[in-house]
């Protein structure tokens, strides 16, 4: 069975886990997953935008990589089970754009 990205009921606001900002949808149509403030996610997807996924640990930013085809993404890890995700920067968000000094910040890090 193929699954489809699900935007409709997902990009709610949240208030982020790691460092407690409170965080808006995103202005653009697509899905807010990750805090703009500290990049910090959680691990709620099995297939993207589900919110399927029982581990719900604390996703770490590890590392960011620029695709020519979707720009910046932010690379993390699950603090609790391992697991690694990548989701799109949203440098381009009016209300709350992702933090473009974090993102050049984990840019220096060697790669994973």
């Amino acid at each position: 069975m193929t699954r489809r990205f699900t935007v409709q009921g997902t990009n709610n606001a949240f208030v982020c886990a790691h460092c407690g900002a409170e965080i808006q949808p995103l202005q653009n149509g697509s899905v807010r997953n990750h805090c703009p403030v500290c990049l910090h996610s959680l691990h709620v997807d099995i297939f993207p935008g589900d919110r399927a996924c029982e581990c719900q640990g604390v996703m770490e930013p590890v590392a960011v990589e620029n695709s020519g085809k979707k720009g910046w993404m932010i690379v993390h890890r699950c603090q609790k089970c391992g697991h690694m995700g990548r989701n799109r920067a949203a440098l381009d968000d009016p209300q709350q754009p992702d933090s473009w000094d974090l993102i050049v910040d984990l840019s220096q890090l060697p790669r994973l």
